[in-house]
């Protein structure tokens, strides 16, 4: 499906780091595993599905203060020294390697202050006028999968090569609500990794059957206060009741920004590298030149 493709590029580079051992290493010993994965993933996303136009969405703020004042324990336990998002010392220093390998491949890498990759992601699925594709191992984006426009998700769901295509009906398949509202049935149900509480004695099925009888978490909540309260079990309408507070900022927290100021920023994926000397060198100083070559190999081919 030919269109834009964009990357949440921070979820792939974390599945390439643990995806791929770290006994894979520059001519100088630095591990180069995530490098290495993520170029290869890029190469066969570029083989598979020939997008016309991709983007590395980065995030220029891991944890944008906007939700943390909304729901304080957002990400909270991944909060290193001084404010930093806990990463992995050998990973570290091989991001600055990814940007300058996209850099001079000539994929945009777009971040935004005070932003996450999600709301960069979102932001631009939102603007598209094509077909979009969103690589992400990260379940939240599967929020804005709309069959109508069509964006769907490509679910890295082990490893960095096992791709699993998520449209609306992979979504009530798999969770059993409306395929456009995974969103507020995460608000239900929490997740733990985003320091997200949900319900307090809300889970997976729970959830799923309110979303599903009521359509919406604003058709839930009016239903609540509404003569339709009797319609939600007893049990449910008493955790949702002292969930208030709760439900009131959640929202804030789990809904990707689609209104973000993403700049400018030409798309366009090259057929050859923008600056192939400078690749080439990347390549030979860091022992790249396999996924560099495949990568040059599948963006020619297209």
């Amino acid at each position: 499906m030919p269109g834009l493709m964009l990357l949440d590029t921070p979820s792939l580079y974390f599945r390439a780091f643990h995806g791929v051992p770290e006994s894979v290493t520059a001519p100088d010993g630095m591990p180069v595993n995530a490098v290495r994965g993520l170029i290869d993933m890029i190469a066969s996303l570029v083989r598979d599905h020939s997008p016309d136009r991709l983007a590395a969405c980065m995030d220029a703020d891991w944890r944008p203060a906007f939700r943390v004042a909304a729901l304080p324990s957002y990400k909270a336990h991944r909060v290193a020294e001084g404010g930093r998002e806990q990463v992995p010392d050998t990973l570290s220093p091989q991001l600055p390697v990814i940007d300058r390998v996209l850099d001079a491949v000539g994929v945009a890498r777009i971040g935004v202050p005070g932003y996450e990759a999600d709301d960069v992601i979102g932001t631009c699925a939102a603007g598209s006028s094509g077909p979009v594709d969103i690589v992400t191992g990260d379940r939240d984006l599967f929020q804005l999968v709309d069959d109508s426009r069509p964006i769907r998700v490509l679910y890295t769901v082990k490893g960095i090569r096992n791709i699993q295509i998520v449209d609306e009906a992979a979504i009530t398949d798999r969770y059993g609500i409306p395929g456009r509202a995974y969103a507020d049935f995460a608000v239900l149900r929490g997740d733990p990794s985003d320091g997200l509480p949900g319900v307090p004695g809300v889970g997976d099925k729970t959830a799923a059957t309110l979303i599903s009888a009521f359509g919406s978490l604003e058709g839930l909540l009016a239903a609540l206060d509404g003569e339709r309260a009797e319609e939600i079990p007893a049990a449910a309408r008493r955790r949702l009741a002292a969930a208030r507070d709760y439900l009131a900022v959640a929202p804030t927290v789990v809904r990707v920004a689609r209104d973000a100021p993403v700049p400018r920023a030409d798309l366009t994926l090259p057929a050859a590298p923008r600056d192939p000397a400078a690749l080439a060198e990347l390549a030979a100083r860091y022992g790249l030149d396999g996924p560099v070559r495949r990568l040059r190999e599948a963006l020619q081919a297209r």
